[in-house]
């Protein structure tokens, strides 16, 4: 292993907060949810794009009400230059809701692209930003069957529209132009987490975000 790219505690305690972020976010434990983020940290996500705090507050919400979203974890490479990091991780998002009255499941494949900081000895989350690569949609009874609007699927890239679909029946203001497999979304999220690892002043890097 390469010292300059991190040494394997490093990268332990990177994979154990994204394991702790899935893990305590889906089961619904708030207060140690809150500790995978850094102080300002923030999230980004289709349906929101905002602080942290702000993220755990209105997931309690949906949560409260019945909202079903899950997540599941794949390999994880992680990229570490001194006191930075940048961690991307396989996985699904799984949200089940109804689809013109027909319970449906979407199933979305991606990575989640994290930057990550080590403050006071601890590693944690500076920004989550997912990258979504593809998805679908299948009713919860095998023998139902649900037309969707072509028009408003094809609204959304293709990575995500159908979860998109989904989110924009339930009542989300879903974001439209979120990474994906390829394209200038994703382009530009590599660059600013290699700009990340350069040690670039981070309001310089969440600047270009915007």
């Amino acid at each position: 292993m390469d010292v300059k790219d991190g040494t394997l505690p490093d990268r332990l305690a990177i994979r154990e907060v994204i394991e702790n972020w899935v893990v305590w976010r889906d089961a619904g434990d708030w207060e140690r949810f809150r500790t995978v983020w850094h102080e300002g940290g923030r999230m980004m996500a289709t349906w929101f794009q905002g602080p942290a705090e702000a993220f755990i507050r209105v997931s309690r919400e949906g949560w409260e009400r019945g909202v079903s979203i899950l997540h599941f974890l794949g390999g994880t490479s992680v990229e570490v230059s001194g006191h930075r990091a940048i961690a991307q991780t396989k996985m699904t998002i799984s949200q089940r809701g109804e689809v013109h009255g027909v319970l449906c499941d979407v199933v979305c494949t991606g990575r989640f692209y994290d930057f990550f900081e080590r403050r006071d000895g601890r590693w944690a989350i500076v920004l989550r930003q997912p990258i979504y690569e593809k998805d679908r949609l299948d009713p919860v009874d095998p023998s139902a069957t649900v037309r969707l609007d072509d028009t408003l699927l094809e609204r959304f890239p293709p990575g995500y529209r159908h979860l998109a679909y989904l989110q924009t029946k339930l009542g989300y203001d879903v974001k439209p132009d979120m990474p994906g497999l390829t394209g200038p979304e994703v382009e530009a999220l590599y660059a600013r987490g290699a700009a990340w690892l350069a040690g670039r002043p981070a309001s310089e890097i969440w600047r270009d975000e915007s």
